[in-house]
């Protein structure tokens, strides 16, 4: 036995234990500090990361940009009914020029204007008939006629062969009326045929004679002037259509 003082024994150091960075609240041996000049944000504080938008998804509309307003079926309806209604009254206009001014003045035809019913119910008042010069020994029965009806006098009427007949003074046409009980008493001898009928149209007539005559003068202008109105109301609702879908897409 010794006379040592005994050595009093250490009291164990508790060490404290390295929490992970698993646990909220507390940093880990390894935890990321946030660079100088930068404080974190309350969600990084929690320990919990924002969540990043999806690419082409936004909460709120971009400033400046202007939702488009979406088109009605019953809108997109009527916007191509309207186109069809108005390239079919140009088709028809340009068809009605071309027929009745363009192929007579090239051809050597001349239209002409049914004023009477007499040859109804194939040709009513109105119709333009567009005649073609033909040789008098060329006309057979059935064949529509234009002659004048007295020779060298402006006067015509169109109406069909009904006979050929062989006189003593030459040939001559018996006509009749398809409408008229009766056939036309006098026999068209050639100096006053003016042609053989090539094709019509009814109706037209009232627009042709219009143009001539002074007391529907104002019609003719006011169909011109509603025309040229509606091809302008159509291109400038054309090119507002193609500038707005430009804007859309």
């Amino acid at each position: 036995m010794t006379n040592d003082p005994a050595i009093p024994e250490r009291e164990p150091v508790s060490r404290p234990e390295a929490r992970t960075s698993d646990e909220p609240g507390e940093a880990g041996p390894f935890a990321s500090v946030p660079a100088e000049g930068t404080a974190p944000t309350p969600a990084e504080a929690d320990g919990t990361a924002p969540a990043e938008p999806v690419a082409g998804e936004t909460d709120e509309p971009a400033v400046g940009a202007e939702t488009p307003a979406p088109r009605s079926r019953g809108r997109r309806i009527a916007g191509l009914i309207t186109k069809v209604i108005s390239w079919i009254v140009i088709g028809a206009a340009v068809l009605l020029i071309v027929a009745f001014v363009l192929v007579p003045r090239v051809t050597g035809a001349t239209p002409y204007t049914v004023l009477t019913g007499s040859m109804r119910p194939n040709m009513p008042p109105g119709t333009t008939v567009v005649v073609r010069p033909i040789d008098f020994d060329a006309i057979r029965v059935g064949d529509v006629i234009t002659y004048q009806i007295a020779s060298g006098k402006p006067e015509v009427v169109t109406h069909r062969v009904i006979a050929v007949n062989v006189t003593q003074d030459g040939p001559r046409l018996q006509t009749k009326g398809d409408a008229n009980p009766a056939p036309d008493p006098n026999p068209v001898r050639p100096e006053q045929v003016r042609g053989k009928v090539w094709y019509w149209a009814p109706f037209v007539g009232y627009l042709s004679q219009g143009i001539q005559s002074d007391t529907r003068t104002w019609v003719a202008r006011g169909i011109g002037i509603a025309l040229i109105g509606y091809a302008a109301v159509v291109v400038v609702g054309a090119v507002r259509g193609r500038a707005r879908r430009r804007l859309e897409q």
